[in-house]
Order: C-alpha cells, then structure tokens, then sequence
C-alpha cells in the first residue's frame, strides 16, 4: 500500500505563468521520502544527527504528465520496493484532486555513512519496517 502525502501548491513553487516550476517537484518528492522515514521510526533529525548518516539519491528519472498549478493540492504515493543491503528504490506518483496524474517519479536512494561517504547497511529495524511496506520489483 502507497504512502501518502499531500503537498499543497503555493506561490513560492510557481513560475511567473502559475504552475510548479519543475525544480519545485524535487523538493516535494524529497518531502515525501523525509514524511516516509519518519511514519518507519527513523527520522532526518535521527538519521542526520546521532546516527551519522543519510540517504543521499542515487537515481532518479521523472515523467512530468500534467501542470500543476497554484493552489491546487497534490498528493503524493510513494510505493516503496524491497530493501537492498544498502539502498532502497521506490515509485512515487502525484495526483491532484481531480486525479489526474502530474508526474510519475522512480528513485533510489543509499543508506550512507557521512564521516565516510561510503554505503551503509541499514539498521535492522528499519530495513524489516521498509519490507513489510515493499512492492516487489517489477524489473
């Protein structure tokens, strides 16, 4: 089951025509990984601070399918994939609330030591919390 997040559409994310000027849909996906981590029990102050870690993007491909413009609500599904030792991919599509897709979004990001710079395995309990919420792969 999808993870879900709404993002309203305010001014500071529109371009001079009223529509989310594209950067803007970066910040709300990395939003929705941050809303994701925290509803696991590991949260950015977490991660980033005592921890010593992050989870830095490795890849991601956007399909932009329709404007989305000010004031409008969107919301946000992200459907996580199985854990790998280090990383984690996952879908995420937005939807405004005439359910018409905005964009579709894959990604992957990696659970990685900041004093180092090097992948790290993820903690044990978060990486069973990620795969009781996975799809399967599709690939």
């Amino acid at each position: 089951m999808a993870f879900r997040v709404p993002h309203k559409v305010m001014f500071q994310h529109c371009d001079p025509a009223g529509i989310i000027f594209y950067p803007r849909y970066f910040e709300m996906i990395n939003a929705t990984v941050e809303e994701w981590f925290e509803h696991l029990g590991y949260p950015f102050s977490e991660m980033h601070g005592a921890a010593g870690t992050g989870i830095p993007m490795r890849q991601i491909e956007v399909s932009f399918e329709a404007p989305s413009r000010l004031g409008e609500m969107l919301q946000f599904e992200l459907s996580p994939r199985t854990p790998g030792r280090t990383s984690l991919g996952f879908t995420m599509v937005a939807h405004g609330s005439d359910d018409v897709r905005r964009l579709v979004c894959t990604g992957t990001v990696v659970h990685m030591d900041k004093a180092s710079g090097r992948p790290k395995p993820w903690p044990e309990m978060i990486r069973a919390a990620m795969a009781r919420e996975a799809e399967e792969d599709p690939r």
